[in-house]
């Protein structure tokens, strides 16, 4: 009798591997109805289980999804819940809707599980949905009050909506459940910076110090606050910490620029200073390059092409590239914001004086023709920063420093005042629906870099800004600056002051609380309202 040779053991657990990978591959593919095909009829353990689950998710079927992940979550309840595996891999595919559907679905089947509430509540916040994260994490704090990691994302979250009382109350409860978390004392710390209780704040750096040592973002945030309270000398080279999270440093640590002493000599060495952080930064921190030049450094400076042409303005730089092009041969390299530290023991911890960029005098004849007429105060204005899409933080910062063209409103009403924008980016667009009443001279569809903005910035009287790049190019130049800064302001311009070391040119109107724009723009506009007996 003939028939079919029955499939081996090893045979088998082969074609069963091949199968599982075949699966994953349709799941990576984002092929979810047919790595469901494939896996359904293996389901037998953890790993076909996981990988028929996400399949489900990812082809619409939630509630099945939700049953599978529930009951995987219940073999592992002190793991990561499955449902975060899940979510990574439909990011990846866009698959947001299937996502918020199974997440929910899941969270209905096991309502007391905390690990959902925090993933949840982290999806909502990665697309914006604030409010509706908020009511998640506070349902998840109501039902388990000293969870840790669901009362930390929701205290940052309240901070950021405003509400540092309530986020700082939340913490404080968090750390009478929990007095040893690191996390919960750096958060802590990190929120009471933001409302400038420094001496408070830099006691919780440092008990989250003592519990995590060599933790480099706790370091950094660490610095942040001692920079923000004017302690240059321990912030700076606490800043350094920065150095040591993943990926941050690409070149040899033995290379690193050393502190300088007031007599060290640099003469033939070769230094590269390395494009690091933002436009703004680095604008700022070009104010230490003369000092190594002034030293016998032979400097290189790689900067964006944005800036390109300010940098190799700077007397005595070697040469200027961007960061797409080869490195040249160097003694020594040093990011820029690593700058400060270098030269924190010496006469330069500021830097050189103001101003230690130029515009192209050319430029500035030819976008002369692009100004309004004289006589008149000729102001440039600026209402929001670039959000970096992709970085969450970043955008964060955006949404808080930024404001909407129509809150100027106000300043159109100032006699003898022609607004110039200097605004680019998606902000810009605001510009087609002027607020009325308003003129607005716009020269930005002419300007390829900073360079041109330089020229037009010499041929204004006064630069209105929120905290972009702006304001350090403006300052820089030597150009007068009204800042409109947001509450958490940005710890360069330290806490209660309204003037800036940085810059001497600069006035700071900050908002007395977060979000309220209206009262800086009234104080703005008094401001530049013509002398009179009340208004000096």
């Amino acid at each position: 009798m003939s028939g079919t040779k029955p499939m081996g053991t090893d045979e088998h657990d082969a074609a069963r591997t091949e199968r599982l990978r075949k699966a994953m591959r349709c799941l990576e593919g984002g092929q979810f109805a047919q790595a469901r095909v494939l896996i359904e009829p293996l389901c037998d353990d953890r790993r076909a289980d996981v990988i028929l689950a996400h399949a489900l998710a990812g082809s619409g079927r939630s509630t099945r999804a939700a049953r599978m992940l529930c009951r995987l979550a219940h073999d592992n309840p002190t793991a990561r819940h499955p449902a975060q595996d899940m979510m990574t891999l439909l990011l990846r595919h866009s698959r947001l809707e299937e996502i918020e559907v199974t997440l929910r679905a899941t969270l209905r089947q096991t309502p007391d599980d905390i690990r959902l509430y925090d993933q949840l509540g982290e999806f909502l916040l990665l697309h914006g949905r604030t409010d509706e994260a908020i009511e998640v994490l506070i349902e998840g704090c109501r039902r388990h009050p000293s969870a840790l990691r669901t009362g930390n994302l929701l205290a940052v979250t309240q901070n950021e909506t405003g509400e540092a009382q309530k986020a700082q109350a939340l913490l404080r409860h968090l750390l009478s459940y929990h007095p040893q978390s690191a996390m919960t004392h750096a958060n802590l710390a990190h929120i009471l910076t933001v409302d400038n209780r420094m001496d408070e704040a830099l006691h919780h750096h440092a008990r989250a110090l003592e519990l995590r040592p060599d933790d480099p973002h706790i370091h950094l945030n660490h610095a942040m606050t001692l920079l923000k309270a004017g302690r240059h000398a321990q912030g700076w080279p606490e800043y350094e910490w920065r150095l040591r999270i993943p990926g941050r440093l690409k070149y040899p640590a033995e290379r690193l620029l050393p502190t300088l002493r007031q007599d060290s000599d640099l003469s033939g060495q070769r230094i590269l200073i390395l494009s690091e952080a933002g436009l703004g930064d680095m604008l700022m921190y070009l104010r230490f390059v003369p000092a190594l030049v002034r030293r016998g450094a032979r400097v290189t400076l790689q900067v964006p092409r944005e800036i390109l042409p300010l940098a190799a303005r700077i007397y005595g730089v070697e040469r200027v590239i961007d960061p797409l092009r080869p490195v040249p041969a160097h003694d020594w390299h040093c990011p820029f914001g690593s700058l400060p530290r270098v030269l924190g023991q010496t006469s330069d911890i500021i830097g050189a004086p103001i101003p230690y960029l130029h515009a192209d005098p050319h430029k500035v004849l030819v976008w002369e023709d692009y100004m309004p007429p004289r006589p008149g105060l000729r102001v440039g204005l600026v209402w929001g920063g670039a959000s970096r899409p992709g970085v969450a933080q970043a955008q964060a910062i955006d949404r808080k420093r930024s404001m909407n063209l129509a809150q100027l409103a106000p300043l159109a009403t100032v006699p003898g005042l022609y607004l110039i924008n200097l605004q680019r980016g998606q902000h810009a667009r605001q510009m087609i629906d002027i607020p009325e009443g308003m003129q607005l001279y716009d020269p930005m569809d002419d300007v390829r870099d900073m360079d041109d903005t330089a020229a037009i910035i010499m041929n204004l009287d006064l630069v209105v800004s929120v905290d972009t790049s702006i304001v350090h190019l403006a300052g820089a130049l030597g150009r007068p600056v009204i800042m409109m800064d947001r509450y958490d302001n940005c710890w360069r311009w330290q806490s209660g002051r309204s003037d800036s070391q940085w810059y001497p040119g600069l006035r700071i109107v900050r908002q007395d609380r977060p979000g309220a724009w209206d009262g800086v723009v009234a104080r703005v506009r008094d401001m530049l309202l013509p002398a009179r007996p009340d208004n000096p």
